[in-house]
């Protein structure tokens, strides 16, 4: 009699909710965790992004976003911090972005969170990072978190279960080629 062959330690495996970092100073960070929603909602997972610094225009997944029934996005910023007139606005802004996605995260009514370039935001020191890092253990078990932007902290990257870098090896905008709809927005 032939023995079934398995995966080694298939039965052993386990299912846990993830905490995902996109980082580097490559593009796609925040186009990777939207393919993550978009296979979520696919599945008929509820996603949730909370965007820490956009919210000053409409560009691309706000406008699939609610084609998706179980994929919301909470634009919560005003736009580029480097563009700012007023950085302790900002900062406020960045404060209460973290409140809603605490609440959101402990609320146990997603599959998915992402928070969208909350890297940006603890490296600017807007946010403890400790509250992050907080969080993110006492997360209900099976959520999966995805943190986005530039320059994870190091507390971040140790509590994460996948951390993809991002690297710029060629971009369009060396060549003088401006941001194009449905690619960078």
């Amino acid at each position: 009699m032939k023995k079934k062959i398995t995966r080694a330690g298939a039965s052993a495996r386990k299912q846990k909710g993830l905490i995902i970092v996109n980082t580097g100073d490559g593009k796609g960070k925040t186009s990777a965790a939207l393919g993550v929603a978009l296979r979520a909602s696919g599945y008929g997972m509820k996603v949730l992004m909370i965007q820490f610094f956009k919210g000053k225009w409409k560009y691309g997944e706000l406008r699939s976003a609610p084609k998706l029934q179980t994929f919301e996005i909470l634009p919560m910023g005003k736009g580029f911090t480097w563009e700012s007139d007023d950085i302790e606005i900002d900062k406020s802004m960045v404060r209460a972005a973290w409140v809603e996605a605490r609440k959101r995260i402990l609320s146990g009514d997603y599959a998915v969170v992402i928070l969208d370039e909350i890297n940006y935001a603890l490296s600017y020191g807007y946010l403890p990072v400790d509250d992050v890092v907080d969080c993110l253990k006492t997360k209900p078990q099976m959520l999966h978190v995805i943190l986005t932007g530039r320059d994870a902290k190091p507390e971040i990257i140790e509590v994460a279960d996948l951390v993809t870098e991002m690297r710029e090896v060629k971009h369009p905008f060396a060549q003088g080629i401006s941001a194009q709809k449905g690619i960078e927005f």
